[in-house]
């Protein structure tokens, strides 16, 4: 029997597999691997169910070069350009084992430099600011429903918008990835330890603990989420976070909203990361020491967090002043 010839398809899941099984991956690079490598075989105009095998031999480490160069023209960011590198990095090395390549054509693809540039911070204060708005959202809400209890648009309204407070409060309390923060489960809450079991990337857990404020929002939305499942058609019971219709909710969603309260707080534009990196920043600034801080971020190596956690000028100075002699 003939093999059957290779599509782009095929080799798009099979590289997937490898990515989420053996690699252990995220789902979330193991798609952005998928679609960087989809993206390059299209400069070639290759797509889904279009044969391989005519292409892949005559692939050498210009063509690469030249999609990256594309996309760096048409404004993709240097971050952007280093995970793509990465990618066809990852898929050549597998591909030659795969025999699918006569060599590893990315063997001298040297990777781009990162952007270094820090991510926004909010100060305390700002953070308070928003915080403060959400929670006054969500009594506004509580309000509507006692006034009009019969009203099912409301009570919806109430849920999501009790939802959203818990999710802001848990990203700034623990620092957790948006990735991370949509893949929790009703199980992986200490509701009573206040701690909570985290996957990050790569499969690896490790626990965080949350504060008082936060631990109050998830004890409401808890609540919520009971009626919230019941009005649901096809509701998810093990997701931790969930969208209208009662399906776990996805980064983009959190994105959203995190971007939509900081606009209507009146607090420069954030997103998910950026509560990551002020929670991370807060925390450093008020003692811990960067150790602690990697574990809390979930970092493998120190040299990430100290990219991600600056010290402010105020606490670099009396640290200075306190330590040295000739200060």
């Amino acid at each position: 029997m003939a093999t059957p010839a290779l599509t782009l398809h095929h080799m798009l899941d099979t590289y997937g597999d490898y990515l989420a099984y053996e690699r252990g991956l995220s789902s979330h690079t193991v798609r952005a691997y998928q679609s960087d490598l989809q993206q390059f075989f299209a400069m070639f105009h290759v797509h889904g169910d279009d044969s391989l095998e005519t292409l892949l031999p005559t692939l050498e480490l210009n063509d690469v070069r030249q999609w990256l160069a594309q996309g760096t023209a048409e404004g993709a960011s240097r971050a952007t350009t280093a995970r793509r590198s990465a990618a066809l990095r990852t898929w050549s090395a597998w591909a030659y084992k795969k025999d699918y390549l006569p060599h590893d054509i990315t063997m001298r693809l040297r990777s781009p430099s990162v952007d270094n540039r820090l991510p926004s911070v909010l100060s305390i204060n700002q953070v308070e600011q928003l915080l403060t708005y959400v929670h006054e959202q969500e009594d506004r809400a509580r309000v509507a429903v006692k006034e009009m209890p019969g009203d099912m648009q409301i009570h919806r309204q109430w849920r999501i918008c009790s939802r959203d407070v818990a999710i802001l409060e848990i990203l700034y309390a623990t620092g957790i990835r948006v990735s991370e923060l949509c893949g929790l489960c009703i199980s992986d809450l200490d509701s009573a330890e206040r701690v909570m079991t985290v996957t990050g990337k790569g499969n690896k857990q490790r626990r965080v603990p949350f504060g008082v404020p936060a631990a109050k929002a998830m004890t409401q939305w808890l609540r919520l989420r009971k009626e919230h499942l019941r009005q649901s058609s096809a509701p998810d019971d093990d997701a931790l976070f969930l969208s209208i219709r009662g399906k776990r909710i996805d980064p983009r969603a959190v994105r959203e909203l995190v971007h939509h309260y900081a606009h209507a707080a009146g607090v420069p534009d954030i997103g998910p990361h950026d509560l990551r990196h002020s929670a991370a920043t807060h925390v450093l600034s008020g003692g811990a020491d960067l150790r602690s801080v990697q574990e809390l971020l979930g970092h493998s190596s120190l040299s990430t967090t100290q990219r991600y956690t600056h010290v402010s000028p105020e606490r670099l100075r009396t640290a200075y002043n306190q330590a040295f002699p000739r200060a």
